[in-house]
């Protein structure tokens, strides 16, 4: 059974990767609540499965057109120092810590959907959506 769960979790978190939604979203609760995983190990196992995501959907993205090149650097460089500094720090915090971080940010996005969802509804009331006031 845990098998088919691995292979669930990979299935799930490769296709909302590769659609740019983060992948480990799905995965890291899979890992550590349906099958055991340690919250360290879940996560670093989110950032090995996310390499071969984003080689294979990148060159997707920007051949569609989707990627934009315009201020990457300024995305790009905080990212990398910040992924440095705080993959230090997630070797340091227990796992009790970091599964609690976890789920507030899990929790967070929740919150943020949420409103989104309730400010399309407001704006489908009243005639105009987000994406047609956009154009």
């Amino acid at each position: 059974m845990s098998f088919i769960l691995y292979l669930l979790a990979g299935f799930v978190s490769g296709m909302l990767g590769g659609m740019g939604m983060g992948g480990g979203t799905v995965l890291i609760p899979v890992l550590t609540i349906f099958l055991g995983v340690s919250q360290h190990v879940a996560q670093a196992t989110n950032v090995i499965a996310f390499l071969p995501m984003a080689a294979f959907a990148l060159p997707r993205h920007k051949k569609s057109g989707y990627l934009r090149s315009d201020g990457l650097a300024l995305v790009i460089i905080p990212a990398l120092i910040s992924s440095v500094i705080f993959s230090f720090l997630a070797t340091i915090v227990g796992g009790d810590a970091l599964r609690q971080l976890f789920g507030a940010f899990l929790v967070a996005l929740a919150v943020r959907g949420a409103l989104s969802l309730k400010d399309d509804i407001v704006a489908r009331k009243k005639g105009k959506t987000k994406s047609s006031s956009a154009e």
